[in-house]
């Protein structure tokens, strides 16, 4: 199987150089975070990276298994700084200081003199803290890994890599946290790394390979892990995905641009890189309208945590949730045998669940919102009909009691519901074997439905939610048969009042299966497959505003058909499943504590700006 650096490197090796900016940029961060592990020295980090990346060039040819570039780049940069610390442990002082840089020796500026002070003192902090603990705060704050990026490299779980960031911010004052972001962005790879790579290696002619079928190898989670065996829990082993690449030759095609790199925003080279949680946290969508706003996504995950609550009695997926009086109410769903009408009851203050009346009609893949006290459970699907559902049934959570409603116009499953103005609309799905685009408006007072304009898109699995009177539909399934089409990122904004549409910024990572919910005027995308079908993570938040998206920090467990809910002013993701496992799970996320932290200078430099002050 061909991967991505695999394509990349064939390039390479078939004469074109300009290809390896590609991994340049993907792995730069990663490399540079785990070189300074080592040194404990910016300067000298900043240059073994650097080499590293021209001995990986020069002896590219050499490399057997290509779906191991990661692991093999890892071993390059762990052997240079092996070597540079043995020839450092046989100087004197006085030896050393003579191989300085005479700038650095001699200059008598204030501001040297407090960018010096300053790294010394956030270095002290991180040697004050145990070795797990300083780890996870490097690869955090430094490499720009999220929890479960930083638990695959060091073979752990997220919620152990949480918990150790949590208890090192904890013996840390709340200014040294701050004076360490501000330090690792003003020690960030200088401006033009990639460029100043790609021009040196323009220079090195590297034997060519033929071209090869990729053999089943070293994963690169796998060659991770064997690093980290390797070389023990003092190395820390950050890979940081870049940004989304197309074509490597700038002024082919009108181009995007991203990192230091550009993406061709009309075709996809063959040496493109997909972006998803598994290979590009920081990836863009396709190059449609409004796509270049995604380039304003916080490339570091925010440092809110999620906190385990008590689990719902029952494990399920493709169910919902919906919240009334702060209390959240699971309703029916999937348990991997059959289909449940099952209802339970969370109270978010006492964390405790609570068996409900049954739902009349036991379905999955159905959706459902709160108006006025009172929650509607809309459409799905159920095996013994062998159709789509039409069927309404509200649920009185005072009463504790079910009572049945109109009919919808055209039934359906995997479709999203949404509410403005106490009016339910019900949009996209899954009938009589395609994906529609259909949206519907029910008034609950009067009970009837009304049809509405299309959404621009015909899909399904998709995640809709409210911010501001209007209604942004986002990623989902389309083309084929459900979980079998092209998994999508697009977003859609939806104007109940004029009734119409409007595309939007595209989400960064295509999903389908995902939940999401509205909080604090933003919208959480959280979880579901991606577009290889693996469950994932993932947590991101769009800001309607701003027309942005921002990476958060991930779930502990990657699943899809999980449901989300906001209760008390905190998002509640609750059960799905993993394709083998069904999950009870609760995790509790407070969005308004994740904001607090905010770190200068995350905005990719584009290749562009970087051209232009090179040539002043």
């Amino acid at each position: 199987m061909r991967t991505e650096d695999g394509q990349i490197i064939q390039e390479c090796l078939n004469g074109e150089p300009e290809a390896f900016g590609v991994l340049v940029d993907k792995y730069k961060e990663g490399i540079y975070a785990f070189v300074y592990a080592k040194l404990g020295n910016f300067r000298d980090a900043q240059d073994v990276t650097q080499e590293v990346f021209l001995k990986a060039y020069r002896d590219l040819h050499s490399l057997k298994r290509w779906e191991s570039f990661a692991f093999w780049l890892y071993r390059i940069a762990y052997a240079r700084c092996a070597e540079l610390l043995r020839v450092k442990s046989k100087r004197i002082d006085l030896d050393f200081i003579e191989d300085q840089d005479s700038k650095i020796i001699d200059a008598p500026s204030l501001d040297y003199y407090r960018e010096y002070q300053l790294s010394e003192s956030v270095q002290d902090a991180l040697d004050s803290l145990p070795e797990a603990y300083r780890e996870v705060l490097m690869l955090h704050y430094f490499g720009g890994m999220n929890s479960n990026e930083i638990a695959n490299a060091l073979g752990t779980s997220p919620t152990a890599i949480r918990m150790r960031l949590s208890r090192a911010r904890a013996q840390l004052k709340e200014e040294m946290i701050t004076m360490i972001g501000t330090v690792f962005e003003e020690q960030k790879l200088r401006i033009g790394f990639t460029f100043h790579i790609v021009e040196a290696i323009k220079q090195i002619r590297i034997q060519p390979v033929s071209p090869k079928i990729l053999p089943w190898g070293l994963s690169l989670a796998t060659g991770i892990i064997v690093i980290f065996l390797n070389l023990g829990t003092s190395f820390n082993l950050p890979y940081t995905i870049g940004a989304l690449s197309g074509s490597p030759l700038p002024g082919e095609t009108k181009v995007l641009k991203t990192g230091e790199i550009p993406v061709d925003a009309i075709k996809v080279s063959n040496i493109s890189v997909i972006s998803n949680q598994r290979l590009n946290r920081n990836g863009l969508g396709s190059g449609l309208p409004n796509m270049q706003n995604a380039l304003f996504m916080d490339p570091q995950a925010d440092v809110g945590t999620w906190t385990k609550r008590a689990d719902m009695p029952t494990a399920r997926s493709i169910f919902f949730t919906s919240e009334v009086n702060g209390k959240i109410y699971a309703i029916g769903g999937y348990d991997g045998i059959k289909e449940l009408s099952t209802v339970e009851e969370y109270d978010p203050m006492t964390d405790k669940w609570v068996k409900k009346a049954d739902m009349p009609t036991s379905r999955i893949q159905f959706s459902g919102c709160a108006v006025n006290g009172k929650i509607y459970a809309i459409g799905g699907w159920r095996d013994e009909n062998n159709i789509e559902l039409s069927t309404v049934e509200e649920y009185d959570p005072i009463r504790d009691k079910w009572t049945k409603k109109a009919n919808m116009l055209f039934g359906r499953q995997s479709f999203c519901a949404s509410v403005v103005d106490g009016k339910i609309y019900a949009i996209g799905g899954w009938r009589l074997g395609v994906y529609i685009s259909t949206v519907e408006e029910y008034d609950p007072e009067k009970d009837e439905w009304v049809k509405k304009a299309d959404m621009p898109t015909a899909r399904g699995c998709l995640i809709t939610c409210t911010v501001n009177g209007k209604i942004y539909a986002i990623g989902g399934n389309a083309i084929g048969l459900p979980g079998k089409g092209k998994v999508l990122t697009n977003v859609e904004e939806y104007d109940p009042k004029k009734d119409e549409w409007v595309r939007k910024a595209d989400m960064p990572a295509a999903r389908m299966y995902l939940s999401g919910c509205a909080a604090n005027g933003k919208v959480y995308a959280i979880g579901g497959l991606d577009k290889d079908y693996f469950a994932v993570s993932t947590v991101e938040a769009y800001d309607p505003e701003t027309d942005t998206w921002m990476r958060k920090t991930d779930i502990s467990i990657a699943r899809d058909g999980l449901s989300t809910s906001v209760a008390n002013g905190k998002i509640y993701a609750i059960g799905g499943s993993n394709g083998k496992n069904y999950f009870s799970i609760v995790e509790e996320y407070d969005p308004e504590a994740s904001e607090n932290v905010n770190f200068k200078g995350k905005l990719p430099t584009t290749w562009g700006e970087m051209r232009t002050a090179m040539s002043k």
